[in-house]
């Protein structure tokens, strides 16, 4: 097999899913690109990328970087080019962190179909089914995590991640009013994706202690490593890092060496695809962590999320972007969540299909290159 086309359709979204404080003063249309390999016996291989903040960007680094280093191997070689890809980011490409990665899971998805496997069953299964937590996004007042929470805990899902937006008070307040509504028992996380000075995250992180919450995640930005050693060294809930942290593997191992996290994050678009994330979810298992997969914002890419997931032991949950409305896009139908639980569909590759046709009615740019 050889890599012999490299297609990719901009598509435009319309409107942006963060508030107003998050999207600052740039432009933020929330767009995703899809992209498709083609090998020279025929097979496809698929996959989305993110494009929130511009879909020229992600488009230019697909053809102008990525697409050269695909196109003429053979998608068995996943190894190479990933490392052949990391030589052209140190040498003044610095890709974003949410590329290549879905370049790469394309390749698998493609490799996974040639030889007939579900993904997870090519890569190597420990299990096919997740239990499943809902991760809401930000709002404005307390009443709305709590009705959030309530909603999915009622509709069978087996937990609940709030990001509360700050300040501090108001997370606290947040904190206390979801474990109330819930009850004792149900999972619970919270994410501020925060700027806290030290001694807040410690107050906050001892509450959470006392409200029985699975993990505290990103209190700080990922390169603040002394504060993540100071924290997870003071106190006794999981602390969750590295979801942005650039450098796959390399920037994860970071952290583990500072014990600067309890829990490592990683994903299949911000973590280099398939193969960064294995390499990353390996060496937590050697070291006795968690890797709790990151959504990746796209149902298309949370399933490869998913068989990646039920290919390694140490993922206790799947992360459930809600609502599931928003994040769909470009692909066909819904997550396969059954009972509080998610399945690593069965057919060849991902198992799933894009909307072809929303795509093309949606698409303002289409570019492709060939061997």
């Amino acid at each position: 097999m050889i890599i012999v086309k490299f297609e990719s359709w901009w598509v435009r979204r319309g409107h942006c899913i963060f508030d107003e404080k998050r999207q600052g003063g740039a432009k933020m249309g929330w767009d995703v690109l899809a992209i498709k390999l083609t090998a020279d016996d025929g097979t496809e291989g698929i996959a989305t990328c993110m494009a929130a903040r511009s879909g020229g960007v992600t488009e230019n680094y697909l053809h102008d970087s990525i697409a050269p280093v695909v196109l003429g191997r053979d998608p068995h070689d996943h190894e190479a080019i990933f490392y052949d890809l990391w030589n052209v980011d140190r040498h003044e490409a610095f890709f974003p962190v949410f590329l290549p990665g879905p370049v790469d899971v394309a390749i698998w998805d493609m490799c996974a179909k040639a030889a007939g496997l579900p993904l997870y069953k090519y890569i190597g299964a420990f299990r096919n089914k997740l239990p499943v937590y809902a991760s809401g996004n930000f709002h404005g007042t307390v009443r709305e995590y709590v009705e959030e929470a309530l909603y999915y805990k009622e509709n069978g899902i087996l937990g609940y991640k709030a990001h509360p937006g700050g300040p501090v008070e108001f997370d606290i307040e947040v904190h206390a009013a979801i474990r109330e509504a819930v009850g004792p028992g149900y999972a619970l996380m919270s994410d501020p994706v925060g700027e806290y000075t030290l001694g807040d995250a410690v107050r906050v992180a001892r509450q959470l202690e006392q409200l029985g919450y699975e993990w505290f995640e990103e209190p700080f930005r990922d390169f603040e490593l002394y504060k993540y050693t100071e924290l997870c060294r003071t106190v006794d809930i999981p602390i969750a890092a590295t979801e942005t942290t650039r450098g796959c593997h390399w920037g994860v191992a970071q952290s583990i060496a500072q014990r600067a996290a309890d829990i490592v994050r990683a994903d299949v678009s911000w973590k280099d695809g398939v193969t960064g994330t294995l390499k990353i979810a390996h060496m937590a298992d050697g070291f006795g962590l968690n890797c709790e997969i990151h959504t990746t914002t796209m149902n298309y890419m949370d399933l490869a999320n998913v068989h990646v997931s039920c290919a390694i032991r140490n993922c206790k949950y799947f992360e459930y972007f809600v609502p599931e409305d928003q994040y769909r896009l470009p692909m066909k139908g819904d997550l396969p969540i059954r009972d509080g639980y998610i399945y690593a569909p069965d057919t060849p590759g991902i198992g799933a299909e894009l909307d072809w046709n929303l795509i093309r009615e949606n698409c303002c740019s289409y570019r492709y290159q060939t061997l």
